[in-house]
């Protein structure tokens, strides 16, 4: 689309797009920009298992001055996601050929009445 026709949409002058697109970067998008870094870093370095609750305190004793809710959203910005551990492991295969122990007790398993 021409620019004249967005910035009428969006009720932005055309010397005020150029001046925001000329406009250098925030301290707070800086401060982004690393964070990011160390988070990758941290992210790989933990295996991808810790979570904004324990990385937040490997941030800061690295000198990160960060919170949680930074952390989460610099994290779905980068698109990193926890490995999850495995709820139930199945440990028993019952679909085997060897031998069944005997029934040595006697024991009936069809009930005579509920």
């Amino acid at each position: 689309y021409p620019l004249g026709l967005l910035c009428r949409v969006f009720d932005v002058s055309r010397s005020g797009f150029y001046a925001a697109v000329e406009r250098p970067p925030s301290r707070r998008a800086q401060d982004d920009q690393r964070l990011k870094v160390a988070i990758k870093a941290a992210h790989v370095q933990t295996r991808e298992t810790y979570g904004p609750l324990r990385l937040q305190p490997e941030l800061v004793s690295q000198g990160f001055d960060t919170g949680r809710d930074r952390i989460v959203r610099l994290r779905q910005e980068l698109g990193l996601r926890c490995k999850q551990k495995r709820k139930f492991k199945a440990t028993t295969n019952s679909r085997h050929a060897f031998p069944v122990a005997e029934n040595l007790l006697n024991q009936t398993f069809a009930p005579t009445r509920p």
